[in-house]
Order: structure tokens, then sequence, then C-alpha cells
């Protein structure tokens, strides 16, 4: 066993080790209920006795109601505040002094030093007379109090309410008629100042400018007050009081007989048996024996993934990286829907779990995704309220989104995809309800908009997707498709500077593409390996046959090593190329493996043949690899090599397009090339048949036409 291995084994020990201890450590501890049940289905079980005395809860819809019946006629408290009259009173008292002043100059000529006589004691009558009119007048206001409803409450839904006062300490009831609102203070002023006017006759319009320009209604604010912590404090007093339970069952007692339906009476029986069950277990045994049989169930989990990555993605397993990706998502999906659990007000369902599957379907695989959501789900049905219902739900979600996603790259696929989900929890669940309930009316329909927040949520896959990738250096399929397109800066100076190589690899990108379609694996992001496998041509195109035209080919002024050392100098260069473009690791590696650790065959052997009596040094002729290492980067070798030898050619008939094929890939599978692939012998029989029609059809026989001389020139292919 190699040091690597080892290295990879004891990391994923340690992975898979803290994942556990991280799940043990979010998930809520206590005993579990040992027995499943639905409402309106049978129970399945033996016959159940009550093991212990409990009481029988009532249900949430029972203590709503019941609360709601008890608060319906439930008297608001309101706090009288009389210090609103006094400020309100002493800053009309100078307003009235300073307007008084203005008064008597406006309309009696006077000033402070004058008055003096008989005329001065009637205009003090007749001031005292006014401040008496409207001090009065504020008072009577304030005593019978201006009130002032909260945001909760409509003056027109509250004509009739009783309300509780609290004067002096002392709460006294009134109903809300007898006081008054802003406006209506206000209209008992104007109606008061017409009366006046009406009653007295003396220079009434003057004494009604005046009282005018005090402006009373300035100085009228509310005084009654609602007194919101007294009204909470009384309402819990009053909820309080609700009793939680109804009828007990004694130990011993039968419950439920095996066979018999689920109904109302007997849900709420068995939920309370559940919930006193778990109750005690935990309360009474001992805590370290609920938390290593919650530690075996998350250590088998992860084992199942473990075993199943060691017999299908051993790529995965052997990449810390892409192993501790997984774990995180698995850790952090548990993690949310623990911490969800804490508030009764969120519903789970809001909690987006297909997320998981969508992520691990664009980095990965489908069969992949599918496990991995399913072995999530269940760990998480083990510890959420009804478990079968929640892991059902989520399962059936989980494949709705794989299967629906199966090109992310399209816009509108996603959304598609959030559109199919909310519709299966919504069948689904709906399903469940009139198993359940067997009436329309007793559906829970609030959780359908649960469900239409969890598909909206379902769009965030979009930037989490980008932000792994950026995170953890994977290659999602938008990226490749921005990466394909050949308007890429790479590919518009590969098209510019070497037209032949360019044609090339498109030609390489096509048959690359369609082999990856039938022998299963990432076409996609083979074919953008083939577009850019050969850009180090750019550095020298001239050197290489795709790109020389009928002119003189440089390599004839060349020694043997020399031309090789050039040939072999485009993958260095295409590396240097996909630093500077920012290309991803992952098309790095089609650029430096595609020849693996192969030879510049033609000057190989030309050299050989001609200075036969002198040892070759190999490795000048050689590329320095690595050799393949996944099945995407093996089949973009085998059809470069076999593309660019089919272009030298002389005769094109099925017999020697076969020989050329079987004789390349021959020569690769003998120099050893294949073996760290994952490529089979049953992918390489494929690949040959389809490499053979494609070529047979690319090269067709044509038709000569007399009157163009056919024009054939020998060329040698440099690969």
């Amino acid at each position: 066993m190699n040091n690597q291995y080892k290295n990879y084994r004891f990391y994923n020990i340690l992975l898979f080790i803290a994942s556990a201890l991280l799940i043990l450590a979010v998930i809520p501890k206590g005993a579990k209920f040992p027995y499943e049940y639905k409402k309106g289905t049978a129970w399945l079980h033996k016959n159940l006795m009550s093991p212990l005395n409990f009481p029988i809860y009532k249900s949430a819809e029972e203590l709503k109601s019941e609360k709601d019946s008890l608060l319906k006629n439930f008297t608001p408290y309101f706090r009288y505040d009389n210090q609103v009259f006094i400020d309100h009173l002493n800053t009309f008292k100078k307003k009235f002094e300073a307007k008084w002043m203005e008064h008597l100059k406006k309309y009696y000529r006077i000033t402070d030093e004058q008055g003096t006589g008989t005329q001065s004691k009637e205009l003090t009558k007749l001031k005292n007379d006014y401040l008496g009119y409207t001090t009065n007048l504020m008072e009577e206001i304030y005593n019978k109090g201006v009130i002032v409803l909260p945001k909760t409450m409509n003056p027109d839904s509250v004509k009739n309410l009783e309300i509780a006062l609290i004067k002096n300490n002392i709460a006294e009831e009134y109903s809300i008629n007898e006081f008054f609102y802003i406006k209506s203070a206000y209209e008992y002023i104007d109606k008061a100042t017409h009366d006046r006017r009406e009653q007295y006759n003396y220079n009434a319009n003057i004494d009604i400018n005046f009282i005018e320009e005090l402006k009373l209604k300035e100085f009228v604010s509310p005084n009654l007050f609602y007194d919101n912590e007294t009204t909470n404090k009384i309402k819990n007093s009053f909820t309080e009081n609700v009793s939680l339970t109804r009828g007990m069952v004694n130990e011993g007692e039968k419950i439920i007989t095996k066979g018999e339906i689920v109904d109302n009476q007997k849900l709420k029986i068995l939920n309370s048996l559940k919930k006193e069950y778990e109750s005690y277990i935990t309360s009474t045994s001992n805590f370290y024996f609920i938390v290593i049989g919650q530690f075996l169930l998350v250590a088998v989990s992860l084992l199942a993934i473990l075993f199943f990555l060691l017999s299908f993605r051993k790529d995965i397993i052997h990449n810390s990286l892409k192993t501790s990706f997984i774990l995180l998502l698995i850790v952090l999906m548990i993690s949310i829907v623990s911490f969800f659990l804490k508030f009764t007000t969120v519903n789970l369902y809001i909690i987006p779990l297909t997320i998981l599957p969508i992520i691990i379907r664009t980095f990965y695989d489908t069969r992949l995704a599918l496990f991995i959501h399913m072995v999530t789900v269940l760990m998480i049905g083990f510890f959420v309220p009804n478990g079968y219902e929640f892991a059902l739900l989520q399962i059936l979600a989980g494949i709705t989104a794989i299967i629906s996603l199966a090109n992310v790259n399209r816009r509108g696929q996603l959304f598609l995809t959030a559109i199919l989900i909310v519709v299966i929890y919504s069948v689904v669940f709906f399903a469940i309800s009139i198993i359940q309930e067997g009436d329309l009316m007793k559906i829970n329909y609030k959780n359908f908009a649960w469900f239409g927040f969890n598909g909206l949520l379902v769009l965030s896959a979009y930037p989490l997707i980008y932000i792994f990738e950026k995170a953890f250096g994977f290659l999602s399929d938008v990226s490749l498709m921005e990466l394909t397109d050949t308007n890429h800066p790479l590919l518009r100076t590969l098209a510019e500077k070497a037209p032949g190589t360019f044609q090339h690899s498109l030609q390489v990108s096509n048959l690359v593409e369609e082999v990856m379609v039938k022998i299963g694996g990432n076409s996609l992001l083979a074919r953008t390996g083939a577009l850019y496998h050969d850009v180090g041509k750019i550095h020298i195109p001239q050197y290489f046959i795709e790109n020389q035209g009928l002119g003189t080919n440089p390599h004839d002024a060349l020694d043997f090593e020399k031309s090789a050392e050039l040939i072999i100098s485009h993958v260095k260069e295409g590396l240097k190329l996909a630093d500077e473009f920012n290309l991803p690791l992952q098309i790095k590696d089609f650029i430096e493996s595609h020849h693996g650790t192969t030879k510049v065959q033609y000057f190989y052997r030309s050299f050989i043949k001609k200075y036969p009596q002198l040892e070759v040094e190999v490795e000048k002729f050689t590329y320095s690899g690595p050799i393949p290492m996944t099945k995407e980067i093996a089949v973009v070798m085998i059809c470069d090599s076999v593309e660019a030898a089919a272009r030298s050619l002389k005769n094109f008939t099925e017999e020697t397009i076969r020989n050329l094929i079987d004789s390349i890939i021959n020569s690769h599978i003998n120099e050893n090339q294949l073996v760290s692939s994952d490529i089979t012998f049953k992918d390489i029989t494929i690949i040959k048949e389809i490499l053979f029609i494609q070529l047979r059809n690319i090269y067709h026989s044509r038709i000569e036409y007399p009157k163009y001389e056919k024009l054939a020139v020998e060329k040698d292919v440099y690969f």
C-alpha cells in the first residue's frame, strides 16, 4: 500500500469521525418512542397496553379554541394620565396671557401701562370670564377623558366595547362610548363655542374671535392610554388557568389493538403516551446510553456513504477535499433542521433540503446525489416529528429535483425544478392528509404556503453552486458552458493563430462528446477539455502539421531531437496559457495529460531509422505526463490520436479506418497509458465502434469531378 493511499485513508477516517461527532452534537438528545403510527391508518404493531400512568393532552387546536373563547369577551385595560391635563393647562394659561394683551391692543387700544379705573375693571371681569370658560371647557374634556386606541383596535369595531380604566390604582369598567376621541373632542369644542355665541349678545364677534385665536384644539391630547403590560398580565393569567389535559390513562390499560384504525381520539392518546414516554425514559434512563445509540445510528449511516463511495466513486474517496465537501453538506443540512426544530412558529417544510441533491448532482452525478439525499433524509427523519411523512416527502421531492435538473446550465431549468418540487410536496401532502383526516375541510392548508416558500429558497441553489465552486475549486456545468463558447478569449486566439489546431480541437471535441454519451461520464467536461487540450500550439503553430500549408516544413531544417522538443513543448506552453487565462484545474489536467507519457513517434522512429548505430535518449522524445487519471482525459487522448492519424491516411476504407483505430488504442494500452483511468475493456470496445462510425462518415468517399485535378499531398502527423 503506497503512502498516498495511506494518507487518503487516514484523512477520510478523520473526516467521517468528525462529521459523526458534529451531527451528534446538533441533533436533539432524547429517547425515541418505539412505535410508528399515522392518523387514518391501521395500528400494525402488537396490542398496546399503557406502560405508565399519563394524562391525555389536548391538541393544539383544542387549546387554541379554549383560549380564544376565554379571550373573546376579555376587557382591555387603559390607564388614566392626569399629568397630561396639568401640563397642557399650564401651557395654555401662558398663551392666554400673551393673547389677552394682543387682544387689548387690537380691539381696545390699551397697552400694558394703561387699563386703570372703571374700564380696567370691566376688562378684568371679561378676561376672567374668558379664562374661566376656556379652562372649564378643557377640564370638562379631560375629566371625561380623551382615549387613544392601539393599532390593533379599529374604532368602528369596538363601538360597544367594555374597557377597564385604571385611575388612582383602581380599575373600573366603562363603555368605550363614554370617552372622547380626538375628533369628537374637537367637535365638542366647536359646539361649545357656537352655543356661547348664541347665549351671549355682547360683542359676540370679538368674543368668538378671541376664543378662536386661543386655538383650544392645540391643547387637547389623549389622556387615556392602552396599558399593554397590564392587559397581557391579565390575559396570561386567564390562559394559564386553561387545563392542558383532558382525562387520564392508567398503567396497564389497553390503548389500541393490532389492526385498529388510528382515529382522532386514539391519535390524542398515542401522542400523549409518546410525549410522556420519551420524557420519562429520557429523565430516568442513563443519558449516555441514548447518546451511544444515536452515535451508532449516525455512524452506520455515514459508513453506508463511505462504502458507496468505495464501491462506485473511488475518485471521490481518494480526494479529501471532495469527500469533505459532501460531508460538509450533510452536516450543514442536519444542523439547519435541528436549529429550526427549536422554533414552533416555523414549519420544517420551509427548509429546502432538495438543494442537497441539486448541488451534488451539479458537481458529481445523479446516482451519488440520490444516495446522499436519501441517507441524509433518513437520518433527519429519526429525530423530527412525523418522521415517516417527512422522509417520504423529502425523498420524493429530491428524486423530482434530480430527474428534472438534467441540465443546470439552461436558463429557467432551476425555476422549473423549483415549481415541480412545490407540486410534488403539495400533491403528496394532500394525499397523506386526506388519508389521515378523511375530510377536505380539516386539511392544514397553511402547509402549502410553506411549500411555496421552500420552492423560492430552492432558487438559492444557483448562488450556492457558484460559492462552492470557487471555495472548493469545483467545476459546474454552467462554468463549462461558458468555457465551451468559442468566443472565449483563449479559443479566439487559438482560432486566429493556429486555425488548423482549432479545427482539429473542434473535431476531437465532437468525437469525445459522442463517445462519453455512450460509455457514461461527464460529456460536457470531456468536450471542454478537448477544446483546450492543444492551446499550447499557439506558441509555435507553424511547427504542427495541421497549421502548415503547402510551403516548406520548418522541421526539415532541424534535427529530430530539436523537433521533438518543440512538439513536446506545447504541453508546457498550454499550461502557461491556462494560468494566464485562469482556466480551472480540471481543464489544465486535460492539457497536461492528453499525451500521457507517450513518445513523439514520427521523430523517434525517424531518429532510429537514420542513426541505427546510436543509442537513443528516449526521454527526449517522450512527454513528461502524467498519464490520464480519469475516463474523460483517457477518451480525449484516444480521440486526439485517432483524429490526427486519420488525416494522414492516403486510402480511406473501412478496413484502413478500423486498423488505424485498433493500432492506436492498442498502442496506448500496451504502453500502460490507460491503467490509472477507470476505463474498461467494454468501454474500449464501444469507443472503437463509435470512432469507426464517426470517421467513416467524416471521410466518406466523394465523387471526383473531371474538370478539377485531384491534389494529393502526402503529409506525416506529429503526435
